[in-house]
This record gives C-alpha cells, structure tokens and sequence, in this order.
C-alpha cells in the first residue's frame, strides 16, 4: 500500500499516529508539496479527484481518500489494538465523539488557520479574515467544553484511548503550531492536561 501525505498537516498526521498506535508496517508514504501544488498535479488527480491528503493507495491500485475512511480500512485489516469501537454500541459513541471533535474542534482551526494565516494563501484563495477569525472563536467554545468533559473522564470518547483522541491531538497540535495556542494558557487545564499525556505515545512522534 502507498500513503500520500504531506509533512506538518493534520489529516495525514492523523493516519500516521492510526498507523502507529496499530502497529502497521509496510506502508509506503508518498510525500506531497501542496505549497508547490503537487496535490493539483493530473497524476495525483487521475488518484484522487479531489486532489487533498490522505490517500492511501491499496494492492489492487483502487485508492481510498478522507481520513476516517483510510482508519476504518485500517482498522479492518488490522482489528487490534481496537482503535474504533468493539460492537456497535461503543462504536457509534466512539463515532459521535469522534465527528464532534472532527466539525467542531477540528474544522474550526483549520477554517481559522487557512483564512487568517498569509503562508496559507496559496490553498486557500480568496482568504475570508473575518470568517477565520469568527471560526477561532466558536473553536474555543468547543475546547471549553472539551475541558468540561476531560474534568470526567480521561479521554474524549469515555474510559479508552480510541481514534477520537488522535483527532483531538492532532488539531491541538496543529492549532499550537499555527496559532500559537494553548489550552492551559487559556485557564483550560484539563485540555491541556491530555494534549500533554498525548503528546508522550510513542505514534504522537510520528509526523
């Protein structure tokens, strides 16, 4: 299998660390330059239409795109460590945390992120800096509650370490790189207090 990735960008960080945490080996990363528009290029285009990392490229050349479908196949070929929810019961609830941090955690920093950042002009074009920052804020609204609910448990999705901590991870790290932001600076320590314990697996030194 071939994974097509790009370095420092958060949904291909995010395959990486399933990756990891499962232990898979033997898979090819393909990296591409999107500041040098390698993700436009008809090669990659003929692979993936919408022209966007992850892709992951499987034996029979069909190509798989969007990150959680990439997981799921993962996941699949690979049953444990169980990362998505053993049953269908703990799976969907391990989906609805996942998809919450996804739309409304995840999507805010990087609506943030592309429309506020001037390195980022040449991906997202015309840039809208009002609407980036109004998504930082509803972002941080997200992140307060994520500290309310850290206050109970210890991670997003109840009593386990399951892909919806990996998606919380990665867009706090990619929100620390390119907004600077911390929870703890920001009187929410509990959220903090995970970014920290996540930080320390061994697939979060995976980029």
């Amino acid at each position: 299998m071939k994974l097509y990735t790009s370095p420092r960008t958060p949904n291909p960080r995010r395959v990486t660390m399933f990756i990891a945490e499962k232990g898979i080996t033997g898979i090819e990363e393909v990296p591409l330059d999107l500041m040098a528009g390698q993700h436009r290029d008809a090669a990659f285009l003929e692979k993936n239409p919408m022209g966007r990392v992850p892709a992951l490229e499987l034996p029979d050349g069909r190509v798989l795109a969007e990150t959680r479908a990439i997981c799921t196949y993962l996941e699949g070929v690979q049953p444990a460590p169980n990362l998505m929810g053993e049953g269908f019961e703990e799976r969907a609830f391990i989906e609805m945390a996942d998809r919450r941090v996804e739309l409304h955690l995840f999507m805010g920093i990087a609506n943030c992120v592309r429309h506020s950042h001037p390195a980022l002009v040449a991906l997202e074009n015309p840039q809208f800096p009002d609407f980036g920052a109004a998504q930082g804020a509803k972002m941080r609204e997200t992140a307060s509650w994520l500290d309310q609910l850290l206050a109970r448990q210890p991670y997003i999705a109840g009593e386990r370490f399951t892909i919806a901590d990996i998606t919380a991870f990665c867009a706090l790290e990619f929100a620390r790189g390119l907004m600077k932001y911390r929870p703890g600076a920001e009187g929410l320590q509990h959220l903090q207090a995970f970014r920290d314990r996540i930080a320390e697996r061994p697939s979060a030194q995976v980029k």
